[in-house]
Parts: structure tokens; sequence; C-alpha cells
């Protein structure tokens, strides 16, 4: 994909967001779509994946650690065709494989179930290991937030990665700056995110989560990076993309009501006009 189709499909990926969330009543649009970027990248350009064969052994694996942003998750694979787009609509409803967090059970393309936070970072250290372990080529992703690297199970993953020299692992920070209780430099400094994950003999790079540019400069300086982790530290703005949800705390797990939905999605297909005159 070129850099304006990546832009149109992560635009396709946010208004699946937010009609997920509107859908279910309940749901994590802001950090989902500061997110939504990266996930179009990684599953549109980056990883070795197949749809029609989610299982196959040498695909690349993904784990969202941050697993509350599941429905930036599941819009990502919903566009990547791992199962209908018109079945993000089911989100959290009785009977749907759609469920709050993402469940590797039911859902086509979800590699770990998470949503304790801080476990997620460290099933994807484990799964890179046995990659190292059994000499397979496949690649470890994994998303964490901010707010997540509070937890020590983060730091102990980390440690264990960087000592292991898992260059096959990627862990990405979405550092969008806010997380369930206001910005993270209140509730718990994680900064400086960048020098921590160094000290964990981690490679790191920092880039701009909404330009594919950087994104792609990075991923790229990921996968040439040898003898050690990479932790990739995104920075974003929490709700891009719908006016009032940018860089608001308030929206971080509230589901819009039906007239802000609509202004969501009029905000949505503003942007993808402009997209599409490109």
């Amino acid at each position: 994909m070129n850099k304006l189709e990546l832009q149109k499909t992560a635009n396709e990926i946010r208004k699946g967001i937010v009609t997920a969330v509107h859908a279910a009543k309940a749901g994590h649009p802001g950090g989902s779509l500061s997110c939504a970027d990266i996930m179009t990248y990684l599953y549109f350009e980056e990883m070795n994946i197949d749809p029609k064969e989610p299982k196959k052994e040498d695909r690349d694996r993904f784990v969202l650690s941050k697993g509350h942003c599941a429905p930036a998750l599941y819009s990502a694979l919903a566009q990547r065709g791992y199962f209908p787009v018109e079945e993000l609509t089911t989100l959290r409803k009785l009977g749907s494989h759609l469920q709050g967090h993402p469940c590797i059970q039911h859902t086509p393309g979800v590699d770990m179930s998470s949503g304790s936070l801080g476990q997620g970072i460290s099933v994807a250290v484990g799964m890179a290991l046995s990659g190292k372990l059994f000499k397979n080529d496949f690649r470890v992703y994994t998303l964490l937030g901010d707010g997540e690297l509070a937890e020590g199970q983060v730091w102990e993953a980390s440690m264990f990665a960087g000592f292991k020299k898992l260059d096959n692992l990627v862990v990405i920070v979405d550092n969008n700056n806010l997380q369930i209780d206001g910005p993270v430099t209140e509730v718990c400094d994680p900064y400086p995110i960048d020098e921590k994950f160094k000290a964990f003999n981690f490679h790191v790079i920092n880039c701009d989560a909404h330009d594919f540019d950087s994104i792609e400069a990075a991923f790229k300086e990921a996968r040439e990076t040898k003898g050690m982790p990479t932790a990739i530290i995104a920075k974003s703005l929490k709700g891009k993309g719908v006016s009032f949800m940018e860089n608001s705390v308030d929206w971080h797990g509230v589901a819009p009501n039906d007239e802000q939905y609509a202004v969501a999605m009029a905000d949505l297909e503003k942007v993808g006009e402009a997209l599409c005159q490109m």
C-alpha cells in the first residue's frame, strides 16, 4: 500500500472503532483511535499474515497488551478480511465473538487473550523466546499503553527480553499521555520512557504515531536491529480523528450517544473526503 491508501484504511478503521463502541454502548474509543495508524501499518504492511490461514505456523504474532482497546484490533482485523466488517456492530453483545477484550478462542486473527495490563507483553516475550528456541522466523509485536507502564510486570518482561537478546520482538508504546484517571504524568509518571527501555537493553526508536513515513522508518529500523529487542515509542493523540474526543481523558472508556456518534462519523467522513481528493 502507498501512504495515501494507508491513510484511507486507517480512517476506515477509525470509523469501525466508533461504530462498534456506539453499537455496544460501551468500550474504549480514545485509546483505540490513538493507535489506529499503528494497527493499520502492522496489518497492511508490516506483518507476515494471511486472513485465509489465521493459524499458519510461520505467521508473525501480535499481542494487544492494552486489551481494552480491542475495538482497534477488531476493526483492523475486519478491514484485513478476517471477518465481515458488519460484525463490528456486535461488539460486546451476547453470542458475539467480539468480546470486550480479545479472546483467542473465538476471534479469527487474535493471537492472545489479553486485558489484564502487563500480561500481554509477558506473553509476547514468551512467544519471541519460543521462536528463537525452535529456530522459527516469525516476529512478535505487542502494543502497550503508556499508562500500562506502571505495571511492574512490564519491566520484568522487558528485563528478560533484553537479557535474552530477543531481536524478533518489537514492543510498541502508544504514548498518548492519558490514562483512565488523567495525564500519565499525574497518575504515575513513566518518563523518560525511552531511557527506561534502553536500560533494559532495548534498541529504542521514537516515532510519530500518525505519520506513516515516521511509522515506516521505525519498523524498518526495528527489522534491521540485531542482537536486542526493539521498543518503538509512538507519540500519539488520544481520540485521534474525532474532534470532541481528541486529547480528552473523558473518552477513555465512554461510548458516544446517538448525537455524538453522528458528529464523530461526520468528522471521519470529512477526513475520508479530503483523502479522496488528494
